[in-house]
Order: structure tokens, then sequence, then C-alpha cells
């Protein structure tokens, strides 16, 4: 967008671009959001910015108002392929916080003084400023959402000191962090010990469809889905976490978040990679208004039926590779049941965490303060957050009991537990050993495709599997995998050419939205097998808990069935 396109957004006080870009205004030295219902300023007193990071280094502050920080993040991380696109992934994973500037330049394969000036060209601050300000975020965040300590908040953003921590709050919004807190009243009353936060997102939200992709896919143990909630384990870089997603009804626009946490400094990355796995920073609007503009008639009805449909993304990409192998030629069930045999077998048990004497310590200690590891802590809202001795029989019915295993647990016993072709196993212990010794890498921030080579120079992972985990681990919103049986059916259902080529140069049109229309697709296909012999095809529908299988099928089904 240019100067005049972001203007009139800003004069329509448009919030479906809140997030993509910050206006700074000269005239008073605030940034605020482009909806703000402050009165529009001249246009000679504006600058635009892609990042609040930016607008800090400029010597803004951040509007009392409008709350800038208090929306969904911009889509460009995933539409962004380029160094910066990737850099903001990791810092938004925590990476600069864990392992410093040096550390997110080894990850992305550049010198640290080449990631400063490509960063500083393109987004308006370097690496530094940008991990600066989601910190700023996150403890605006904390203030406002959660009854947590001063100092509990600063280690939990990701400061290093509690003087940081007040100095960086004080300059960005110009308030303390107590006068950010006194301002708000959704901290009074919550349990101590939570950690309770609503994650927003643009409408619409096709909360149904994403709840239950994950719940037709969840490894008993590590994860519980049900129709609008999602519980599950998550081993994060300061230790074990147990997390609980909550939709919330009241069409707020926002995710409910339910977390325990080991070390409170990994809240941020816990954060990150829950809205990447609900792909809450989506412009839905935005996408579908492209995939119906092409003009493709059935396309359309489909869009404009399950409006705001997301790409589930990952919360961890090594276990995402693990369920993208395992699912190839076998049912949804029959993934299910290798990858819960795998987890029981190689994963690590999790005590109960429903134990009322956790409390929240320092990044990195126990619940008692001690510097060791610590049990993973109950969500907010259950009874142990509330001071309850004993968990509800419900509350444990939903607790996960296992952390989804290593790549080094994997490759001790994947020989030994799964069942299947010897080629598969053998695929999956190789990938595992790889990245157990570095000799493979995978993150959120890998160039695409450096990745694609890296996985398909393994026997047994092919284009179809390269391009899944490109789609789920980098959320790559452009991926089409024109060989996957079920897309071609789905497009042949739609009145659409099926053969791979043909299929290619007709979804053409759609870029840089084919992984969104994939989902259109393969959604089509599944409608198409509910439809009578010699019938009508089903109407478009938006899946709900019925319609996720429960019985075990012997038909062999491909893989973009599966994970």
């Amino acid at each position: 967008m240019d100067f005049d396109e972001r203007y009139r957004i800003i004069q329509s006080r448009d919030s479906r671009f809140d997030g993509q870009f910050i206006t700074a205004v000269r005239s008073t030295g605030i940034y605020c959001r482009p909806s703000c219902p402050a009165r529009t300023p001249k246009p000679a007193n504006v600058t635009f910015y892609v990042t609040s990071a930016a607008a800090h280094e400029a010597g803004y502050r951040a509007c009392k108002r409008c709350l800038p920080e208090a929306v969904p993040g911009t889509p460009d991380w995933n539409l962004r392929g380029d160094l910066a696109g990737r850099a903001m992934r990791l810092i938004g994973d925590g990476v600069v916080e864990r392992e410093g500037v040096d550390g997110l330049a080894a990850q992305l394969g550049y010198s640290s003084r080449h990631l400063a000036r490509v960063l500083q060209h393109e987004l308006g601050a370097g690496p530094l400023a940008l991990a600066r300000a989601h910190r700023a975020q996150t403890a605006r965040t904390l203030l406002t959402s959660t009854a947590l300590s001063m100092s509990d908040i600063a280690f939990a953003a990701g400061f290093a000191s509690i003087r940081q921590f007040n100095d960086t709050v004080a300059e960005v919004f110009q308030l303390t962090p107590s006068e950010i807190r006194s301002r708000s009243a959704a901290a009074d009353g919550a349990a101590p010990g939570s950690i309770s936060l609503a994650l927003p997102y643009r409408e619409p939200f096709d909360a149904a469809g994403v709840f239950t992709w994950l719940a037709e896919r969840a490894i008993p143990g590590v994860e519980v889905a049900e129709p609008d909630s999602y519980h599950r384990s998550l081993l994060l870089p300061g230790g074990p976490a147990r997390f609980t997603v909550r939709f919330a009804h009241s069409g707020a626009g926002r995710l409910m978040l339910d977390a325990r946490l080991t070390a409170l400094s990994d809240l941020p990355t816990l954060v990150a990679r829950i809205r990447r796995l609900f792909d809450l920073d989506a412009d839905p609007s935005a996408i579908d208004e492209a995939l119906v503009g092409v003009g493709h008639e059935a396309v359309a009805a489909r869009v404009n039926a399950v409006p705001g449909i997301r790409m589930p993304g990952a919360v961890d990409a090594h276990e995402m590779l693990f369920r993208a192998i395992l699912g190839q030629q076998i049912t949804v069930v029959a993934a299910r049941t290798l990858l819960h045999r795998l987890a029981a077998a190689a994963g690590t048990p999790l005590a109960p965490a429903h134990r009322p004497d956790h409390r929240p310590g320092p990044a990195g200690a126990g619940p008692t303060g001690a510097a060791e590891p610590a049990e993973p802590m109950v969500g907010a809202g259950s009874s142990a957050a509330a001071g309850s001795p004993r968990a509800s029989s419900s509350d444990a019915a939903l607790e996960p009991t296992l952390l989804f295993p290593t790549a080094a647990q994997i490759a001790e016993h994947a020989e030994s537990v799964l069942t299947g072709p010897r080629a598969k196993i053998a695929t999956v212990v190789a990938v595992a050993r790889a990245l157990a010794d570095g000799s493979l890498e995978l993150s959120f921030g890998d160039d695409a495709g450096e990745q694609r080579r890296g996985l398909t120079a393994f026997a047994g992972i092919g284009d179809w599997t390269a391009g899944y985990v490109s789609m789920r681990v980098l959320g790559r919103p452009d991926e089409l995998l024109t060989g996957d049986v079920a897309i071609r059916s789905g497009a042949r259902a739609l009145g659409a050419p099926d053969a791979p080529r043909a299929l290619s140069e007709w979804a053409a049109a759609y870029s840089p939205w084919r992984s969104y229309l994939s989902l259109h697709l393969w959604r089509a296909a599944a409608d198409a097998k509910r439809a009578p012999a010699g019938g009508t095809p089903a109407p478009p529908t938006t899946p709900t808990a019925a319609t996720t299988p429960r019985t075990r099928s012997t038909r062999i089904r491909t893989p973009e069935e599966i994970s």
C-alpha cells in the first residue's frame, strides 16, 4: 500500500487493517492503529511505519486511547519469505531473548551486521529494537490481563531486569506499569498462579473448522480437543507447559488462553506459537475477497458459505515433520494410533499438574522459587488455580499426560515401536537422528527453498511432505499440493481441472492464497463423499465435532487426509 491508500484507511477507521501498519502523528508524538477513533490528522503530520518498533525508534509513544499493541499481528510475516519475514517469525518465537542477536543471525545464515542493516532498511528498526517492542507488547498484555506480580511480568515478558521492564514500559506507553494496570479491571479477581490471556484475531473466523481439524488429529495423552476448546502439553525452551485455548462465543474476536509454564519467560514463545497454530494473524477478509474475485462460481460459493477459513499451523516444527511422515498413505485414525504409540513409548510422562502450592516464580525457577525444573502449572479457571486442593474429574480428563517425544527419543524408540512399511520407519529414524545431531535443522524461520531441499534429500520424503510441512510450519499461504488426491478430487467436484499440470495452471489465478484454496478443495472433496450416490454434491459445510471420524477405516488414504 502507498501513502494515499493508507491515509484513506485511517480516514475510514477500518479495523481490518489494525496491526498491519502504524500511523505516527508528528504534531502529537504518538502512534496509533488505523482504526483509532481520534480525529484524523492532516496528511502533512502523518508518517506510516511497518512496525511499532520503528515508531519507537523515531521517538513516538503508543496511543493511550486506541492501544495499538492490542491487535492481531501483521500477516506479512507469513506472506514474506525474505530475510525480514523470517527474522520476525524467530523474534516472535523468543530467539533474541534466548540466544541474542548473534544467535538469531546464525539461525538465519547471515552476519549480525547484515541482518541489522536489512531489518533497519525493511522495517525501520534493528533486531534489538524489534525484540524490545515485542517485550513491551507482552508486558502490556500481562499487566491488563493477569494478576501476576510486577517482577513475574518482567521475567515473563523477557526483560533481563525489573528496572529494564519499568524503563521500557514507561518509555513506550508514557505510563508506569502500575498506571497501566490501574486503568484495567481485567486483572481483578484473577486466580493467583494463573496466566489467562485473550488472543485477538480478525473476523471472520472459522473456529469450528480449526477445532475440528485439531480434534481429528489429536494425539491421545498429548492433546485433547473438543468442539470449542483445545488442550495440550508442549516442551518449550524453559521446560514443559500445559495450555488450553477456548473459543469465546461472545463474538468478541478473541480466543482465550489459559497456560501453566515451567519458566515464565516462555510465555511470549507460547503465545507466538499458538497464534501460528490457529492462524490468528491472517487477514481473512482480504483472503476471501481474493478467492471470490477470481470469478469461479463454485469456489466463490464455498468461500461465502465458510468465510474466514484458517490454515492450522504448528507449535513444534519437529513434531509436525514426524506427523507428516507417519501420516502418509494411511487413515487419520491409523496415523493417530501410530503417533500415540510413539508418544506413549518414547515421550516424557507429565506428573499431575493440579497442585494448589504451584505458584509462578522467576524465569527458570520452580514453584517454590528454586532454580530447578518445575512441573508445569495448571491453567487459569481450573479448580487448582482457584485454590481448591483437588482438580475436578472433568479437569483431569482434559489434562495432557505426555510430552511429544524429542527427535533423540524418537531415534531411540521408533524401530521397536512403529509398525508398517520398513521404508517409512527407516525414514522416521533417519530424520530423527539428523534432527538430534544437528545435521538437519528445521524451524519457523527457515527459508522455504532451503527447507524443501533439506527435507527431500531424505529417502521417503517427496514434494507432498515437503510442501505440507512448509504450509504448516512456515505458514506459507501459497502452497498447492497438485499431486494430492483429495485436492484433485475437490477440484473435480467444483468443476475445475483435476490433472496436476492443468490444476496448477487453473489455480495460478488464486496466488498468493493457494494454501487457503487447498483448504476449500479438501473440504469440497469431503462433502462430495457425503453426497448420496447419483445425487447432487453435498452443500458446503463447516465441520463440527459430529463430523470427526470415530471408527477405523480399512481404506488406504492419501497423505493429505492425515496430518
